[in-house]
């Protein structure tokens, strides 16, 4: 086996490996002690610190620094943004479980293509729950599409609703304006854009009251208590930076998304692209072919030392069918058949080839499966 495939990493919507930037960020804020609610000269350098990821991550997210609440990640962001809610929330049918299973929601559905259909979302505005907090995200997790987010807080504000926004997926890879989408709230990860894991951030827009979930010593301005992670903030701050820096690298990163997926289809023209009628992030592919799981194809692309994804990452290491997959109308076998791909700021050309060596070593195994059982 050639030795960069046992290094294939394609699972950045999992997870995205630790940036270098991040990593120096992290070892020094952790030589430093400090509490950055103290008012020593140690506790006032873990507030700079902690201020100075704040200001990055508001630039990655077209926000005020003094919209930033720092969170224990994205989970806690959502669950924190719809306390906003007084009569109910309205959802789109892709959310992630930290949205669809934090609330008792009325659901939008999703049209074939991934987009949330805004006719129906109007409806249920206007229904007889008339919910008053809509969440819709960015970017899909799982296929990538970009969802009309703008379009949506229009119609949600002409109704007397706030919106939500989980950007989590999206921060990083493509640009993220909290001003221009009109969000009202929008929830962002460290570990999802070459950050540490634990931490994530809600962007507030001025004037919105929420409930904190957590009480105590009135950190974040009272919105969020608890000793700051000034590591975890440090390394969120210097990810976002170099993230913000390298978003011009998306036409490269769809380019190679592009390729992958000419080739898989060359060698499976049966294959099934989810999404590919909108528009996506530049980094996420999400597939199946008949008669091939997904539980199979991951393990198969491991042992090939290729990791992929499998519908969300955030589900106890099961792989279950894709509630987004159902949602856009496709069936429960072909839901249960899709894995995703998704690349990021290490990937190259190499990591493509290696993906395709393993895809085809699946499909000869599949052949070969099919002509001994006929």
């Amino acid at each position: 086996m050639h030795d960069a495939m046992r290094a294939t990493y394609l699972d950045y919507n999992a997870t995205t490996p630790l940036r270098p930037e991040a990593r120096q960020a992290v070892l020094a804020a952790l030589d430093r002690p400090g509490n950055a609610s103290s008012v020593h000269s140690f506790g006032r350098k873990a507030r700079r610190m902690v201020e100075d990821g704040r200001d990055a991550v508001a630039a990655l997210a077209g926000a005020q620094t003094a919209q930033v609440v720092f969170t224990a990640g994205g989970t806690e962001a959502n669950n924190m943004a719809l306390r906003a809610a007084r009569r109910g929330v309205l959802a789109s049918a892709g959310e992630h479980d930290s949205v669809l299973r934090a609330c008792a929601a009325a659901i939008a559905p999703l049209r074939p293509d991934g987009v949330v259909d805004l006719a129906q979302l109007v409806c249920l505005l206007e229904g007889e729950s008339r919910p008053d907090l809509v969440s819709v995200m960015l970017a899909n997790n799982e296929t990538g599409v970009i969802q009309p987010v703008a379009e949506a807080a229009r119609m949600a504000h002409d109704r007397g609703a706030i919106l939500h926004c989980d950007a989590i997926q999206a921060a990083g890879k493509i640009p993220v304006d909290f001003a221009a989408l009109g969000a009202d709230s929008m929830s962002l990860s460290a570990h999802k854009l070459g950050g540490p894991q634990g931490v994530g951030a809600l962007i507030l827009r001025e004037g919105l009251r929420i409930d904190p979930l957590l009480r105590g010593g009135g950190q974040e301005r009272n919105r969020r208590a608890g000793t700051e992670n000034v590591a975890a903030i440090a390394g969120f701050g210097a990810a976002a930076r170099a993230a913000l820096r390298d978003l011009d690298a998306g036409p490269e990163l769809a380019a190679l998304r592009d390729d992958l997926e000419r080739q898989v289809l060359a060698l499976a023209p049966d294959a099934v692209i989810h999404g590919a009628g909108a528009l996506r992030l530049p980094n996420t592919s999400c597939f199946g072919v008949p008669g091939l799981t997904a539980e199979t194809l991951v393990m198969a692309l491991d042992l090939s030392g290729v990791a992929v994804g499998a519908g969300s990452a955030c589900s106890s290491g099961k792989v279950a069918p894709s509630h987004v997959l159902r949602a856009m109308g496709v069936g429960e076998t072909g839901a249960a058949e899709a894995i995703r791909v998704s690349l990021g700021w290490a990937s190259g050309a190499q990591d493509v080839a290696c993906f395709i060596a393993a895809w085809q070593a699946c499909l000869d195994r599949r052949g070969n499966v099919t002509r001994a059982a006929g």
